[in-house]
């Protein structure tokens, strides 16, 4: 090795080794400021870079970086690794997992139970969250529920459990054998959306008579039958329809699966027909009490009229028969 390449390696050496003491003195793990006791303003901390902004009050953090972004928000809770790290002014929010509401800043009163549980969440309140990455797309949208469901962005106001696949039945105690006098009958769509069908007309467009729509139902083939044992391993017997063979009378009185398979028949469009046409008979019933009452009352006007005829003529058959001259007697001669 020549003394120019010598030169060259004792100038680098001491630069290099300046550059990587100065990158481990700028790295997180070097500048961590390990945070731990009891605070000012009531607060709480445990862990490196924890609660590292804050000047709110009743706050507790305990992990990693949790609650590092905090500055005026109060009465957060948070533990695990970077929980609730972005928040900055939201403040009653409870963060129980790594990164759960990891991204809020401004929400408030949020409930993240689980790794990843509202991680995404940056200015939606009041969601509650429960599982591992429950709620995890929800960013902006407020008062959802999301149990064992990661949700969908942005939207509000909604309760999801479960997720399709991984649930495939569900039993919820307190329903069955609890009368509701004044409740309505609950339906589910193909992407188990739950809800009532509202009856009110504004509620409704393309409104006019069923007419001969409903005629459709007299091709129908009522059957009784018994689910699989799979499904009812009690075989109790059944009375309905076949949904095959409805659909060839009218598709739009079955209901498709999320595969668009035909699944069950509409039996409330079904009942809505029978009344349908059970009007129309009762109309033609009242239409032919009608025209046999105007027969009858005829009738018997004619038949008034038969009996004062008769009468008359009665009376007449009187006169003719006392205006006959009196029969002549013989006389004997004596």
């Amino acid at each position: 090795m020549n003394s120019l390449t010598q030169s060259k390696n004792a100038t680098i050496l001491p630069v290099l080794i300046a550059l990587t003491l100065a990158y481990f003195a700028l790295s997180p793990q070097a500048r961590a400021v390990c945070q731990e006791g009891c605070l000012t303003n009531q607060n709480t901390v445990l862990g490196d870079d924890a609660l590292l902004n804050n000047t709110g009050s009743v706050n507790t953090a305990i992990g990693f970086q949790a609650l590092n972004q905090n500055t005026t928000g109060n009465g957060n809770t948070a533990i695990g690794i970077d929980a609730l790290y972005s928040n900055t002014t939201g403040g009653g929010n409870t963060a129980a997992g790594i990164y759960a509401l990891f991204s809020n800043t401004t929400g408030f009163n949020n409930t993240a139970n689980g790794v990843g549980a509202l991680q995404n969440n940056t200015t939606g309140s009041n969601n509650i969250a429960l599982g591992s990455n429950a709620g995890t797309n929800l960013t902006t949208g407020s008062n959802n529920i999301d149990i064992g469901n990661q949700a969908v962005a942005g939207e509000a106001n909604t309760i999801r459990v479960g997720t399709t696949g991984a649930q495939t039945n569900a039993f919820i105690a307190g329903i069955s054998g609890v009368t509701v006098a004044k409740g309505l009958a609950v339906v589910v769509d193909t992407n188990g959306h739950l809800g009532t069908k509202g009856s009110s007309e504004r509620f409704k467009t393309e409104i006019k008579p069923m007419n001969k729509a409903s005629e459709a139902i007299l091709a129908l083939k009522p059957v009784t039958f018994r689910y699989k044992k799979e499904l009812d391993p009690e075989s109790t017997p059944q009375f309905g329809l076949v949904a095959e063979e409805v659909v060839k009378v009218n598709p739009d009185l079955v209901a498709r699966d999320d595969q668009g398979k035909i699944y069950t028949v509409r039996y409330e469009a079904v009942n809505a027909m029978l009344l349908n046409e059970f009007l129309k008979e009762h109309r033609k019933v009242q239409e032919l009490k009608s025209t046999v009452a105007k027969q009858e009352a005829i009738a018997k006007q004619q038949q008034k009229q038969i009996n004062a005829l008769t009468t008359g003529l009665q009376k007449v058959s009187d006169r003719l028969e006392l205006s006959k001259p009196a029969p002549r007697t013989a006389v004997n001669n004596q």
